[in-house]
């Protein structure tokens, strides 16, 4: 399965369903029967994890390296002098 940015025209439409239902004040269970709604469940999904995939690798990085690998140094250090 390849999951891209893009939404293919199904999917747009139930997206665009959800959103003026929510703004109406309606609940959007409907939704859920259309046949694109799995597909754009699983790509906000997709997306959600590459931002915190994201977000991570950005806090652990800096301009010398990677805390985790410094982090691993740490432990093997403690574990010999132990």
């Amino acid at each position: 399965m390849r999951i891209s940015n893009s939404f293919s025209e199904g999917e747009i439409q139930v997206l665009e369903f959800i959103l003026q239902t929510l703004l109406r004040g309606g609940n959007p269970t409907m939704a859920t029967r259309n046949k694109d709604f799995a597909s754009v469940y699983r790509k906000v999904m997709t997306m959600k994890k590459r931002v915190g995939d994201k977000k991570e690798r950005d806090k652990l990085s800096s301009s010398v390296g990677t805390v985790a690998a410094a982090a691993a140094d740490e432990d093997d250090l403690q574990r010999r002098a132990g």
